[in-house]
């Protein structure tokens, strides 16, 4: 059984601590490794490794932090396989799937990798008489970054390439169900020549959270989950004077309107409620069918969807288990409730494992399609986080709209037509911070930043892009006057020997 410690200082940290938590293969239910849970001690020394390597880190040239940040992409992409493999493993997701995840974190690691030409400052000369005026930008500190299991390297990876490249030292807390992939990613960082201490991976529960969120050295919080823990993190860290950015849950309504592509909207309503067994903030989970198309959409929909196969994510599956056997049981538990509350059944994942030759000790839910579903059921009201697609019918566009806007989360959405007004004036109405055209996961590129409105983000900054590159830094601005030489003071002459 793997035993699955911190990281610090460039290499395994055991701690102090002999608490643990075991790590499980969620596909057969097999406990494959346990992992350390630090105590407040524990915790304590891997932030100061990280606040004694910051001073070395953030005066190392920027050509020496890009040639660094340029060699871990390269190894991430040789190696992107190795990675995929763990996270399969202990999030149960098929492997092609936790291949784009990697995939979509290398996109930060490159966006990292122009961090010269995103750190310029301005520079004003004459703002007075002999007076020059410029701003520099310049890295936080020692930052944290807090992860959720459902994306063990991705959500990472959207964080630490900016935090790192801008001359931050980071330390890692990662989902106690999936900490392998942390430790497989500091290994990396050595190997490219990242300097000891700069990276770090701390493993633990809420006392390690706590102790990151209220450690002075600490100067930043990057947080995603859920909006209760998001909430908390956010309150904790600010009241400790640190920058927080706290990404939360999630209802993700797609509309579909009656001149759409039906094929399409469908085709993409499967990969997006079932994709990564819809363990994503990005799923989505509610299909609000417009007009009178919904009795044929439903039907596309059931049709793709009862072929899917949900086995062990190494082999040939579309579909992996849940991350646990208690998420699972909390996933059925809701479609246990729809169904009670009167949505109509079309697809029931409850009984995928009639017939399909899967462990009985693995944690099973085959993709759920709920219909006629209203907005009082919780299967509407609640993040669920599994593979459940709840279909509600409404007559006209306004009122899809005003179900999206009433909703207290706010994060992804998107809408399918063919006509291009109607699109314009949904991306200006709609309340969502990430919205989709004919797009059902509209994850922006790395350039770009990416984080939702109302309860799904907490703080000011979204992550990556941008306003990632603002976060992890911050502005100084300089006023300087320097005495022309004919005042007096150095020779500007060639030197002589006398």
């Amino acid at each position: 059984m793997a035993e699955i410690t911190h990281w610090s200082e460039g290499k395994p940290f055991t701690g102090a601590s002999d608490a643990v938590a075991p790590v499980t293969n969620p596909a057969n239910g097999d406990v494959t490794g346990e992992v350390r849970l630090a105590t407040v001690d524990d915790s304590r020394a891997v932030i100061e490794a990280a606040a004694a390597a910051f001073p070395g880190w953030r005066d190392t040239s920027l050509s020496k932090r890009t040639a660094v940040m340029f060699k871990f992409r390269e190894l991430l992409n040789e190696r992107k396989g190795e990675l995929a493999e763990i996270i399969t493993a202990e999030h149960g997701k098929v492997v092609s799937d936790a291949l784009g995840e990697v995939s979509r974190g290398q996109e930060v690691v490159e966006f990292a990798c122009g961090i010269p030409h995103l750190l310029k400052g301005g520079y004003t000369e004459n703002a007075s008489a002999k007076v020059d005026a410029y701003s520099v930008s310049q890295p936080l500190g020692p930052v944290a970054i807090i992860s959720p299991f459902n994306f063990p390297a991705m959500v990472p990876m959207w964080f630490f390439p900016i935090a790192i490249a801008a001359g931050n030292t980071v330390v890692l807390k990662p989902s106690e169900k999936d900490p392998s992939a942390a430790l497989w990613m500091a290994r990396l960082w050595v190997e490219a020549g990242l300097p000891d201490g700069v990276f770090n991976v701390l493993q633990g529960d809420k006392t390690a959270v706590d102790e990151l969120l209220t450690n002075p050295a600490i100067k930043s919080v990057s947080f995603v989950g859920s909006t209760p823990i998001a909430r908390y993190v956010y309150a904790t860290g600010t009241a400790a004077g640190k920058r927080v950015q706290a990404l939360g849950g999630a209802k993700n309504h797609a509309i579909v309107l009656p001149d759409a592509d039906l094929d399409l909207a469908a085709d993409a309503m499967v990969n997006a409620g079932f994709g990564s067994a819809g363990e994503r903030c990005m799923a989505i989970s509610i299909l609000v069918a417009v007009g009178d198309i919904a009795d044929e959409l439903v039907a596309k929909i059931a049709d793709r969807t009862r072929p899917l196969k949900t086995g062990d994510g190494t082999h040939d599956s579309d579909m992996g288990p849940l991350v646990t056997a208690a998420h699972r049981d909390k996933v059925r538990s809701y479609v246990d409730a729809g169904a009670a509350a009167g949505a109509t059944l079309v697809v029931d994942g409850r009984t995928i494992t009639n017939g399909n030759d899967l462990p009985a000790e693995g944690f099973w839910l085959g993709p759920t399609l709920l219909d006629n579903v209203t907005p009082d059921m919780t299967v509407y009201t609640d993040e669920i986080f599994g593979p459940v697609l709840s279909v509600v019918r409404v007559k006209t566009y306004d009122q899809a709209l005003e179900l999206i806007n009433a909703n207290p989360y706010g994060n992804g959405t998107a809408i399918f037509t063919n006509d291009g007004g109607a699109a314009r004036r949904f991306q200006n109405e709609v309340e969502v911070g990430m919205v989709g055209i004919n797009v059902p996961i509209p994850v922006p590129m790395a350039y770009y930043s990416f984080g939702g409105w109302k309860a799904s983000l907490f703080g000011d900054s979204h992550a990556h892009g941008m306003e990632g590159v603002h976060f992890f830094t911050r502005t100084k601005a300089i006023t300087s006057r320097w005495l022309d030489p004919s005042h007096g003071g150095i020779n500007l002459g060639f030197p002589e020997n006398s």
